[in-house]
């Protein structure tokens, strides 16, 4: 895992992927109450965390690399491959950018950011109308935008995990939860019935599988 050329220290690439990143999520997002705000900063602080450590300074691999180091004595510990700390530690050998984590990872950012920019025009037109979204991907789960940002940051985690982020993942899915817990509750004194009949059917994060019903809410 030795590599000549620079591995970090690269803070263009930060600016330019987090940038990225962020700017996609926020063109199907679309946050517009403090609560949407909150979520998508709390995404946003995310992926700059990561970024951070991925091309700017790998605090994850400098804190870890006397324990890596004495473990792995023949990995380049601050190369660029070894910040894909999952195969570094399960002895994986290759380019990691082709490993099964890695291809895993890439199936999941990619099925996040797919969930997100299907779930926001679904949301926006019952807004607008001021209805309740359950057409589309609402047909299937009752929080699908909060879903496909914990999808999107789990992918990155199986990509390139940091002591940060691992710290940040539980913490922000706690926030999503709740945000959610919150919204029904709202959406019971709006709608009533209506929501009560749309939660009994219609699962809060996964799809159903064949034969399974959703618990309804109170």
């Amino acid at each position: 895992m030795h590599d000549d050329m620079p591995a970090y220290g690269l803070w263009t690439l930060v600016l330019i992927n987090a940038a990225f990143f962020i700017a996609f999520a926020f063109s199907f997002a679309k946050p517009q109450s403090s609560r949407d705000w909150r979520s998508f900063g709390a995404f946003a602080a995310f992926i700059v965390a990561l970024f951070s450590e991925m091309y700017g300074f790998p605090l994850t691999l400098y804190l870890l690399s006397g324990w890596l180091g004495q473990r792995y004595p023949g990995v380049d510990i601050l190369s660029h491959d070894a910040g894909h700390l999952w195969s570094t530690l399960f002895g994986l050998k290759g380019n990691p950018h082709w490993s099964a984590l890695h291809l895993l990872s890439s199936v999941a950012i990619a099925g996040g950011f797919i969930l997100l920019a299907a779930a926001w025009p679904k949301l926006y037109a019952a807004q607008k109308d001021g209805r309740l979204a359950t057409t589309g991907v609402y047909a299937r789960i009752r929080h699908p935008q909060y879903a496909a940002f914990i999808l999107v940051m789990l992918g990155f985690l199986l990509q390139w995990p940091t002591l940060l982020t691992l710290l940040m993942f539980p913490v922000l899915v706690v926030m999503y939860v709740r945000l959610a817990h919150r919204e029904e509750q709202e959406a019971v004194a709006r709608f009533g019935d209506e929501y009560r009949r749309y939660a009994a059917a219609t699962p809060a994060w996964f799809p159903a599988l064949r034969g399974e019903t959703a618990r309804p809410i109170l």
